[in-house]
C-alpha cells in the first residue's frame, strides 16, 4: 500500500485533507432545490466509493499482508467495529451539525461544534498515540481554536446570524461537538491496537459505518425535519440526475480528505493529521468569500476578524508540523 515516507509529502497530503473537508458542501450549493436530507443519502453513498476506490487501487499496491483484502482478513474483528463506530458516530454529529446551523446559524454553530471537537479528538487520539511534541501540539490547536473562533465571529458581523440563540440550539451544537472529536481516538485505536487496520482498511470501515448511520439517523430527518416539510425516498428517486452526480461528487469529495489524512497519519499520528485537517472552516471561509460573494457586503469588523482567521490558521499550521518534527 502507499503510505507517505516524509514528513513533507504528509504535510502536502495533510493540507489536501483540509481543502477537501472544507470544500465538500460547495456540491450541496449547487443542487440549490434539493433537501439536506436526500442529498446525504448521495453524499454518504459517494464516500463508500471513494474509500472503496482507494483501498483496491493505491490501498492494494503492491500485494502483500498490508493490502486491503489480507488486511481486512486478518485484522481483529475488534478494531474493524472502532472504525465502523468512528464513522457511524461521525455521520450523527455532522448531521447534528447541519442542524445546529439551521437553528443556531454559522456564528454560533462552527465555533461551538467544531472547536470542541478539535480540542477533543487532538487529546484524545494523542492519549492513546502519543507522537509529537505536546507543547507545540498544544499552541497549535490553541490557534486553530481561536481561528475557529473568529470565522464565527466574521460571519456574525455580516448580519447573517440567528438573532436570539435558542437553548436547543446551543445543545445541538454542543453534542456535535463532543460526538464530532469521538471519532479521532476510536480511529487512532482501529490504526495501533493489536492486530491493526491499515488506513485504506479504516477509511472502508468507516464510510460503511457512516452509511449504515443514514438509515437511522438521517431516515429520522427525513420524517422530522428541522425546517420544511418531511420528505420521503419518492422524493430521492424524482431527484434530477444531475443532482445525484454532485451529491455523490460532494461525498466522494470528503472521502478524499479522510483517505489523504489517515495515510498521513501513518506517518505523524492521529493527532497532528486531525489537528490539520480540522482547519477545513477556513477552506470553506474562502469558498464563501471569492465564490459565492458571502462577504462582499462584509463591514470591516468582519474583514479584520476572516484577516485574523487566516493569520490563527497559519500559526496553527506551523506549531502543528513543528509538533511533530519536535517530538
Amino acid at each position: 500500500m502507499f503510505v507517505p515516507l516524509t514528513f513533507s509529502l504528509a504535510l502536502l497530503m495533510m493540507i489536501v485533507s483540509t481543502v477537501c473537508w472544507g470544500s465538500w458542501a460547495n456540491a450541496f450549493k449547487l443542487t440549490p432545490r434539493y433537501r439536506f436530507e436526500l442529498f446525504y443519502w448521495d453524499y454518504s453513498f459517494g464516500i463508500v466509493l471513494l474509500t472503496l476506490l482507494a483501498a483496491l487501487t493505491v490501498g492494494s499496491t503492491p500485494h502483500g499482508a498490508s493490502s486491503f483484502v489480507p488486511n481486512l482478513g486478518s485484522a481483529s474483528a475488534a478494531n474493524l467495529f472502532y472504525a465502523a463506530l468512528g464513522g457511524f458516530i461521525f455521520n450523527i454529529a455532522n448531521l447534528l451539525l447541519v442542524a445546529g446551523i439551521e437553528i443556531a446559524g454559522l456564528a454560533i454553530a462552527f465555533p461551538l461544534s467544531i472547536g470542541i471537537a478539535l480540542v477533543e479528538g487532538v487529546v484524545l487520539s494523542y492519549a492513546i498515540q502519543p507522537k509529537g511534541n505536546i507543547l507545540l501540539l498544544g499552541v497549535g490547536v490553541a490557534f486553530a481554536l481561536l481561528a475557529v473562533i473568529f470565522i464565527g465571529r466574521a460571519y456574525a458581523n455580516l448580519g447573517t446570524g440567528a438573532g436570539a440563540v435558542s437553548r436547543k440550539g446551543v445543545i445541538i451544537c454542543i453534542v456535535s461537538g463532543f460526538l464530532m472529536g469521538a471519532f479521532a481516538p476510536l480511529v487512532t485505536r482501529a490504526l495501533t491496537a493489536a492486530r491493526p487496520l491499515t488506513p485504506y482498511t479504516t477509511t472502508v470501515s468507516f464510510a460503511i459505518g457512516a452509511f449504515i448511520c443514514c438509515f437511522f439517523i438521517n431516515t429520522w430527518f427525513m420524517r422530522h425535519p428541522i425546517t420544511g416539510s418531511p420528505v420521503t425516498f419518492a422524493d430521492f428517486f424524482r431527484a434530477r440526475p444531475a443532482w445525484h452526480l454532485i451529491g455523490i461528487l460532494g461525498g466522494a469529495v470528503w472521502g478524499v480528505g479522510l483517505v489523504f489524512n489517515l495515510v498521513a497519519a501513518n506517518l505523524v499520528g492521529v493527532s497532528v493529521s486531525y489537528a490539520i485537517g480540522q482547519a477545513s472552516p477556513m477552506i470553506a471561509a474562502l469558498w464563501g468569500i471569492l465564490a459565492w460573494k458571502e462577504f462582499r457586503a462584509a463591514n470591516t469588523r468582519a474583514r479584520v476578524y476572516l484577516t485574523i482567521m487566516f493569520a490563527c490558521y497559519i500559526a496553527a499550521l506551523i506549531f502543528i508540523a513543528r509538533a511533530y518534527q519536535a517530538g
